[in-house]
């Protein structure tokens, strides 16, 4: 089964090439939407499997925003109205909640930018005949340009995560990623001639000051989550969230219950490990939300009730349901909890050839879960639901990361050091190398050079004050890869510069930004399903809350996110807001390699990365077989799995060419539109 693409747009330039681009789109771009230049040709293609396209025409100018819900026009023209540049545009966008790409034309020039949470990315690519074309997908784009796989950036997939900016390098050679936080902008033709100027990038968002009370934070960051969930769900009768029994996926359960909806399905996945508490947690959370007596925020009736007036016993064989009908605005909603059982839950590395079912724009690490996922989505999917809610996005949003006492220690050396002191003491970090990595000042070019090394990993009592984590080579990856990889980090540490100056704010919008990447895999897994998924703490607006509080009051050794605590307080139940623990999976991890271990095995034989000389497949085979060995124990093969099983996907995304038609034979609208398809001439 070849890869699917999810919902993606195109923009083109306007010319006669651009419209005959057009009609060598994918033919999964049928019964898109189709907004066309002031010519008729074709401007923006988009197929919003999911998303909504909204857009306005003022004069000269337009706007086009990509996102959850439909903008109304009144909205969108409040938002043209006197924006006569980038800048003026920027600064109403700042009114929705973050989460849409926008495409806009300015004064004859087209601005495009995704997210600064790196969840919404922007891609481009020089097209021999069009010129430059831009897309939220660099599949698209390789496929329109040619584009070969680059060794370089696959090899660069197979280490565990990728730092700022070498998590840009696209798999694809000639296609590039504007960075987060910066959009691109096309000028048009210059007048009488047709050379078009190439594309520029610029930022057009900074992280905002750290100067907020936790108080005064938390409010906003509430007010944040709550715009982030009514966009996604609000005025949704049937939706579903993942309720893990953890703080982050508790507080978008209450925060989705507040938005009214008929019916809402809550899925807890039961753990293996008998000492875990999630489940435990999660009943709670049911049984609070059964009792009602939660204020909703933003304006939300508050919603009570008293006892359930049912619960239900077994749904079926696998899971167990509780039933509550509150009352919120005259409208009744069923509360549903499925707990899947641990036995129904795939171990990691399960059914490895399913992830041909969707082609991420890259390998990404956490596709080794992928059967653990689609089991979730699946049954959300059964319950009726027409949207998912996840959590994903809170550690990296609240845990805060230990890097960021470097910040603290600038203006408050002894609230630093007396916060860092408690830490140490929880994670076994020694005083004397603690002290010496606090007093580090390395540059962040010169750390990107070291960050990666043949070295064993680092031991867990090393601290982690610096500019991100190192990073040990994998023992099966070959001289060649090694030497890519080093390349890679090299060129990039010759140019490179912080997302921010400060290293700990680096580190914090640098782990938020990796962890939206990665979970593509979740919405790309929903698209393949058909139910949407979203995960509303990678919402700009709920960053941008996250990091105007004061770094001393937002992370704490001795409180378990204080920041999310306070913000959903009053929104979800005290007792809940009381949890200090985290469960973890990494038995099952370990357990999937021994069960699935004739799957790998499989993998490796003909591996297409050996293929392009980045690993050495008999040592993998072997490991295959040793599935307790000490190597898999020190070294995670997770982003090894994802690479090889991506490449599979990447080679047959496409497997019959389509016919190339001459700009002379093209329409100046792609030839497989259907009547489903809306048309804007602008």
């Amino acid at each position: 089964m070849p890869g699917q693409l999810r919902d993606y747009f195109v923009v083109l330039p306007d010319s006669v090439a651009g419209a005959a681009v057009a009609g060598r789109l994918p033919p999964e771009a049928g019964g898109g939407t189709v907004v066309a230049h002031a010519s008729g040709r074709p401007w923006v293609l988009a197929r919003p499997l999911v998303r909504r396209v909204s857009h306005l025409r003022r004069g000269d100018d337009a706007l086009v925003l990509i996102g959850p819900d439909r903008v109304s026009d009144a909205v969108l023209s409040g938002l043209l109205e006197g924006a006569r540049d980038r800048a003026g545009l920027e600064r109403r966008l700042a009114r929705l909640p973050g989460l849409h790409h926008v495409i806009a034309r300015l004064s004859g020039q087209t601005w495009i930018r995704g997210t600064a949470s790196g969840l919404r990315r922007i891609y481009h690519a020089r097209h021999p005949e069009a010129g430059t074309i831009a897309s939220d997908r660099p599949a698209v784009l390789a496929r329109l340009i040619g584009a070969p796989l680059d060794d370089g950036a696959l090899a660069l997939r197979m280490l565990d995560f990728l730092p700022h900016p070498l998590s840009r390098r696209v798999v694809w050679r000639g296609v590039h990623e504007t960075g987060a936080g910066y959009g691109l902008a096309l000028p048009a033709a210059a007048p009488g001639t047709a050379a078009v100027p190439g594309p520029t990038e610029h930022r057009w968002w900074e992280p905002p000051p750290a100067e907020l009370p936790l108080a005064e934070g938390a409010q906003a960051l509430g007010d944040a989550i709550a715009a982030s969930v009514r966009a996604h769900v609000g005025g949704l009768d049937r939706i579903s969230c993942e309720l893990s029994g953890g703080m982050d996926s508790t507080a978008l359960t209450f925060a989705a219950r507040a938005t009214g909806p008929a019916e809402l399905a809550l899925l807890t996945v039961a753990a293996r490990d008998r000492y875990s508490e999630d489940e435990t947690w999660a009943r709670r959370a049911v049984e609070a939300a059964r009792g009602g007596g939660v204020g909703a925020r933003g304006g939300e009736a508050t919603r009570s009730g008293g006892a359930a007036r049912g619960a239900g016993g077994n749904r079926d064989s696998n899971a167990a349901r509780t039933r509550d009908t509150g009352r919120k605005g005259g409208d009744a909603t069923g509360l549903d909890h499925h707990i899947i059982p641990a036995d129904d839950a795939p171990y990691f590395y399960a059914d490895l050839a399913s992830t041909a079912a969707e082609l991420n724009d890259e390998p990404l690490p956490v596709a080794p879960g992928r059967a653990r996922a689609h089991l979730l989505l699946s049954r959300a999917h059964a319950t009726g639901s027409r949207y998912h809610l996840t959590g994903y996005g809170g550690d990296e949003l609240f845990l805060g990361l230990p890097h960021a006492y470097q910040d603290l220690f600038h203006g408050n050396p002894l609230t630093a050091w007396n916060h860092l002191s408690g830490l140490r003491h929880q994670l076994g970090w020694p005083f004397l190398p603690t002290l010496k990595a606090l007093l580090n000042r390395s540059t962040f070019p010169r750390w990107l050079a070291g960050a990666i090394t043949a070295e064993p990993q680092p031991v867990t009592r090393t601290p982690l004050l610096s500019w991100g984590v190192r990073q040990s080579l994998r023992p099966w990856f070959t001289e060649h890869a090694n030497a890519l990889i080093a390349e890679e980090f090299r060129a990039a540490a010759e140019h490179a510069e912080p997302i921010d100056p400060w290293r700990g704010r680096h580190v914090d919008i640098d782990a938020v930004r990796m962890g939206a990447r990665h979970f593509q895999a979740m919405e790309d897994i929903g698209m393949t399903i058909g139910l949407p998924v979203a995960a509303p703490f990678y919402d700009d607006r709920v960053l941008e809350a996250t990091l105007a509080v004061r770094l001393a009051e937002r992370i704490s050794p001795w409180r378990y996110k204080p920041l999310l605590v306070e913000a959903m307080r009053g929104v979800v139940p005290d007792a809940l807001l009381a949890r200090t623990t985290k469960d973890h999976m990494s038995s099952d991890e370990h357990q999937g390699l021994r069960q699935h271990a004739s799957e790998l095995a499989d993998l490796w034989t003909g591996s297409r990365l050996a293929e392009h000389g980045l690993v050495d497949s008999r040592r993998l085979l072997r490991l295959a077989a040793e599935p307790f060995s000490p190597v898999l124990v020190e070294h995670s093969i997770s982003s090894t799995v994802a690479g090889e099983t991506w490449l599979r996907t990447a080679e047959n995304a496409w497997p019959t060419p389509t016919p190339t038609p001459t700009p002379s034979q093209s329409p100046s609208l792609p030839p497989h539109r259907t009547s489903t398809t809306s048309e804007a001439t602008l």
